[in-house]
């Protein structure tokens, strides 16, 4: 299980919501660009990069931060926030992304899912986010009525690399991830799963490790580290 650290960017800036708000934003950095030098420099391995604004908008917004980040580290980032068509993930593999995540473009929609690998292969990621067990779309601003297992258990077999799974209710307050949900999940699905949502001090770390499932690939961890709660280097220890 590795660490990877998020930088979430809104207006240019490296941000942190709280329960996927918009309206609830800490700036932690003007400078994406810096924050991304710091945790490469710090030993990650790989950097979740998100366009807030472009998840919101259903197209790239801060394109040009992003491209600076891919071009300015030696790290594998994977890019989500606005990808909708192929056109689009295309043009951030082009780049540079080492993979793109889908979110709110894969919501009943299989057929798109499956071309989008065929076209990409090993370089998609699903989002699936959830508030209450039901899928949340469009930035974390509509929830839907379907199940975030029953969606996930729809993708085996067709060549997404991984699920991003990240309780809303969770992200960016500190107050741990949900055990039992993620639990739940990589006992259903033969999909690498990468855990995000809550974390909050190296505890929850080894709480991830104790679940013992090798489903478990990484945990995206954002306002924890920002906060100093986690050291980036402890942590990467600890799970080595």
């Amino acid at each position: 299980m590795i660490i990877i650290p998020a930088i979430d960017i809104k207006g240019g800036r490296c941000v942190r919501l709280y329960q996927g708000r918009m309206d609830k934003e800490t700036v932690y950095s003007e400078n994406p660009v810096e924050a991304a030098g710091r945790w490469e420099d710090m030993g990650a391995e790989m950097l979740h990069v998100v366009d807030l604004d472009g998840a919101v908008c259903g197209r790239p917004v801060n394109l040009d931060v992003i491209k600076d980040i891919i071009s300015s580290v030696k790290l594998n980032v994977q890019i989500g926030g606005g990808i909708r068509d192929l056109e689009i993930a295309k043009h951030y593999l082009s780049i540079g992304a080492y993979r793109v995540v889908l979110g709110t473009a894969v919501v009943n929609n299989l057929e798109f899912v499956n071309n989008m690998c065929n076209a990409c292969p090993d370089q998609i990621v699903v989002s699936l986010d959830a508030k209450d067990g039901m899928i949340a779309v469009k930035g974390w601003t509509e929830v839907t009525g379907t199940d975030a297992i029953e969606m996930a258990k729809t993708f085996e077999g067709i060549g997404i690399s991984a699920i991003v799974f990240t309780d809303i209710k969770r992200d960016g307050t500190l107050t741990g991830p949900n055990i039992e949900s993620i639990k739940k999940l990589v006992s259903n699905v033969n999909i690498p799963v990468i855990a995000s949502g809550g974390i909050s001090g190296i505890n929850d770390i080894r709480a991830l490790l104790n679940i013992k499932n090798p489903g478990i690939a990484g945990v995206i961890v954002g306002k924890a580290l920002y906060s100093g709660a986690i050291d980036l280097g402890e942590a990467i220890t600890f799970t080595k």
